[in-house]
């Protein structure tokens, strides 16, 4: 399946355990054979390319870049990936980011990684499956930092199975994690982004919810939630001053999709065999500091006649395939 990273809720607890990763280690056998086949059928990138855009900092504040500066911003799932990445950019552009995860070390981490660098924000830890704590991540942020302006909902997991593999419970965590957590963030942000009279919302989706895979009924499924809740959500508030729309990251290059153990080297092999493989149009995975981009983006004036959209930051991956003809003999 074309795999994001949403999250730093992840199926670890707060102690730090190791996080369950989409693709599991057995995938990167399929590395050497893939580098074979792609020969020079395709070209590929060197270490370091990065095609389609160069990697960014995102700690290191941008010349003039104050386009967030003493707004109020929200993140669920910000202790690493996406989410890390999206903290560590609206606090480079002047933001104050409170943001929740599971994972306490983690997120003390790149709490300090932020102040650091001069920016502000506040690590509060919470878990979206559960109504009180996301509540109470709410009110502890408004109380630090005031009405949310901004709210990125991107804590997710994923699950690999076949449907007929999943048990109830796996199934459940999938759809209370991702759907169902952004279903509870929306509930305790909109009433005082209503209050205030304005607000703008992203919620993380996946390239997963437009291109299925066999082994992600449960993970799509969440995804494709997440798309709806964002039409209703955009129709009911655009009115009173709040626009919602979704993110759509493709396959990113985080320890959602990396498996764990696996040598640096060996997972720049595969990545360099992923891309021509899986992604038709730029031939690479994401680096997590172009979703943070364009998540800014979204949440900028510039995109301020946009909302109730589903947009899709994943390299040209569901834009199509190419045609594979067979010989005619």
């Amino acid at each position: 399946m074309d795999i994001d990273s949403p999250s730093s809720s992840s199926t670890s607890s707060t102690s730090g355990a190791p996080r369950r990763a989409l693709l599991g280690a057995s995938a990167l056998g399929l590395a050497g054979a893939a580098a074979t086949t792609l020969g020079a059928g395709r070209a590929q990138a060197a270490p370091g390319d990065r095609r389609g855009g160069a990697q960014v900092d995102p700690g290191r504040r941008r010349q003039g870049d104050d386009r967030f500066r003493d707004k109020a911003v929200l993140i669920t799932g910000a202790t690493s990936g996406i989410g890390r990445a999206t903290a560590l950019a609206f606090a480079a552009a002047g933001a104050r980011v409170a943001f929740c995860g599971r994972r306490t070390a983690l997120g003390r981490q790149v709490e300090q990684e932020i102040r650091d660098s001069g920016g502000e924000a506040s690590y509060l830890p919470a878990d979206v499956r559960d109504p009180a704590q996301v509540e109470r991540f709410t009110e502890q942020a408004v109380a630090r930092y005031g009405a949310p302006d901004i709210a990125v909902n991107n804590a997710g997991i994923g699950s690999g199975k076949l449907l007929h593999e999943l048990s109830v419970a796996e199934w459940d965590d999938v759809l209370n994690t991702n759907a169902r957590g952004v279903f509870l963030a929306l509930s305790y942000q909109i009433p005082h982004m209503l209050k205030a009279g304005r607000g703008v919302i992203v919620c993380t989706a996946s390239s997963a919810a437009e291109q299925a895979r066999p082994n992600g009924g449960a993970y799509t499924a969440s995804k494709r939630a997440i798309q709806g809740l964002v039409k209703a959500a955009a129709l009911a508030y655009g009115t009173r001053g709040i626009r919602i729309n979704a993110i759509l990251p493709g396959t990113t290059d985080t320890a959602f999709v990396r498996p764990p153990g696996i040598p640096d080297a060996a997972w720049e092999r595969f990545k360099k065999a992923y891309g021509p493989l899986n992604i038709e149009g730029l031939e690479r995975m994401a680096e997590p500091e172009e979703i943070a981009r364009a998540i800014l983006a979204l949440t900028s004036d510039d995109f301020g006649y946009q909302t109730g959209a589903s947009v899709p930051v994943d390299g040209g991956a569901t834009a199509g395939r190419r045609m594979v003809l067979p010989p005619v003999n």
